[in-house]
């Protein structure tokens, strides 16, 4: 297959470093001709400008969104695809989720002054999706907190350490956030005429403890039109785990169609490049021709 695709990329819009435009230059360096932008819990990237400026660099732009749920365990995210933009219940659900996560911020971030941190509620509250990660990057890059978190970590940690200590579930400035379930997220997609998918599960695998009869519950409970099997994880320390064709063939079982994602972010050396460029991974013509079908 000579098509590269790339259907799990962040913008600004979210938490990504690229804005919009950015990120069809960079897939077009990539020579990646199909993408989706999949913030999170928004879709404001999306603009005739996009489009017309992604089709004068022959790239199609799937539209995508990665909605933030809840389970009783662990935080699920669940990507739509090619639902209509103009859906007025649709933008009305991600508009209440983006207000639930300042909501969050500010919660968290009085929790966070307590334990001693300083944290730039004002800057963040002008981040339309604000998320974890733009909290726990303001926590590390402000030298203010030099002290604690040497203190804390004996080092200036990343901010996933930082997240994975401080502010996930258990640890001490956890916040429950409002959220849907993956299953009602499903359905809010379909409701906008798109197609949903369970994100990356190999991250519920090695950040949450599941098992993959324990996302099997998940997939039948919450019953998807696909999953994200061809991703490759990078784990705290770096390493990367490719389980792709373990993935794939539970897509098959399941009836579903697998998608592939590199869930960029930035371009720091270590994680995937748009289009998983460099990677040891292969989306095969079949599976191609497959989400295609499914997909569009």
């Amino acid at each position: 297959m000579n098509k590269l695709i790339d259907l799990h990329i962040h913008t600004n819009k979210s938490d990504g470093e690229y804005s919009p435009k950015e990120i069809i230059d960079e897939a077009s360096n990539n020579n990646v001709s199909i993408i989706s932008i999949a913030d999170h819990d928004t879709i404001d990237a999306y603009n005739d400008e996009l489009f017309n400026y992604a089709k004068s660099k022959k790239i199609t732009i799937i539209p995508a969104v990665e909605i933030s749920t809840k389970t009783e365990r662990a935080g699920i995210h669940v990507l739509g695809y090619n639902f209509d933009l103009e859906n007025e219940e649709f933008r009305e659900a991600l508009f209440n989720l983006r207000n639930s996560r300042h909501k969050y911020m500010k919660d968290v971030s009085q929790k966070l002054n307590e334990l001693g941190y300083r944290v730039n509620v004002e800057k963040l509250d002008k981040i339309d999706a604000v998320t974890k990660a733009h909290i726990a990057q303001d926590i590390v890059e402000n030298e203010e907190n030099y002290s604690i978190l040497m203190k804390v970590f004996g080092h200036i940690p990343k901010r996933g350490d930082f997240i994975e200590a401080i502010m996930n579930e258990g640890c001490p400035a956890y916040v429950k956030k409002q959220t849907y379930t993956p299953k009602e997220a499903v359905k809010v997609i379909r409701k906008a005429g798109g197609k949903a998918v369970l994100a990356h599960p190999i991250c519920y695998k090695y950040e949450d403890g599941f098992t993959n009869e324990d996302i099997e519950n998940l997939v039948n409970d919450m019953e998807p039109d696909g999953i994200e099997a061809y991703y490759v994880y990078v784990d705290k320390n770096d390493n990367k785990v490719n389980e792709a064709k373990y993935w794939s063939e539970f897509a098959k079982l399941h009836g579903l169609f697998a998608t592939i994602g590199s869930d960029f972010h930035n371009k720091n050396g270590v994680h995937k490049e748009i289009g998983l460029i460099g990677e040891e991974i292969l989306f095969p013509e079949n599976e191609f021709n497959n989400l295609m079908k499914n997909i569009l």
